[in-house]
């Protein structure tokens, strides 16, 4: 699928996608995969202020002050984009039961997208049947 994701930086919830994906398949493995060097995907909690929490906290974690890195091409910050990807894995997997995810009540599946200089991100489900 492709999301827009704009010129801005965050956190893009992609649970109702993966849920349709899933919906008539059985049981099995989901996983969800961002082909990019500046986006990862993530589960956790949405809305309730914790996307904006977590966006902070990654920017407090990974300072995008230029700087402070090499790479320093695009919006700053950028190199800081180049570098969550080593803590935001590209991919997540999914139990899938029933066809239905495995989710905890709280739980979404989300794109995570630092870099506001790419405003259009693909991502790729696969399942395993099993």
């Amino acid at each position: 699928m492709t999301i827009e994701t704009g010129h801005g930086r965050g956190t893009f919830d992609l649970t109702a996608e993966v849920a349709g994906f899933v919906a008539s398949r059985g049981d099995g493995l989901v996983s969800i995969f961002v082909p990019h060097a500046t986006a990862g995907v993530a589960i956790l909690e949405t809305g309730a202020g914790s996307d904006t929490d977590f966006m902070d906290t990654l920017d407090r974690m990974v300072p995008r002050d230029e700087a402070l890195y090499r790479h320093r091409h695009g919006s700053p910050g950028h190199g800081a984009d180049h570098v969550i990807p080593g803590f935001i894995a590209p991919s997540v997997t999914v139990p899938v039961l029933a066809g239905r995810m495995t989710l905890g009540t709280w739980q979404s599946v989300v794109l995570v997208d630092p870099n506001e200089d790419n405003t259009t991100r693909r991502v790729r489900f696969s399942f395993l049947a099993g």
